[in-house]
């Protein structure tokens, strides 16, 4: 499938609609993107439950907050996806 997408003055692109159709992406959803070979590739990141990530976060110091949370576990996915193991 090839759609075309332009980028704004800001920077932003929309997703064509088939696209977002075809990988079941939803308003929110995140998507890992990196540069490999002069192409840009965007690897969609599937919403989990914490629960999955049990085990992965140090508990030896104070809760840290949600969104310090979310930004952890966002690097981690992205480090286990370029390491192939997703």
């Amino acid at each position: 499938m090839y759609e075309l997408a332009t980028i704004t003055s800001k920077g932003q692109i929309t997703l064509p609609k088939a696209v977002r159709e075809q990988l079941d992406l939803r308003p929110q959803d995140q998507l890992l993107i990196t540069v490999h070979a002069g192409r840009i590739v965007m690897i969609p990141i599937r919403r989990r439950p914490l629960t999955e990530f049990f085990g992965y976060f140090q508990v030896d110091r104070p809760f840290p907050g949600m969104k310090a949370l979310r930004e952890q576990m966002g690097y981690e996915l992205g480090r286990r996806i370029a390491e192939g193991e997703e």
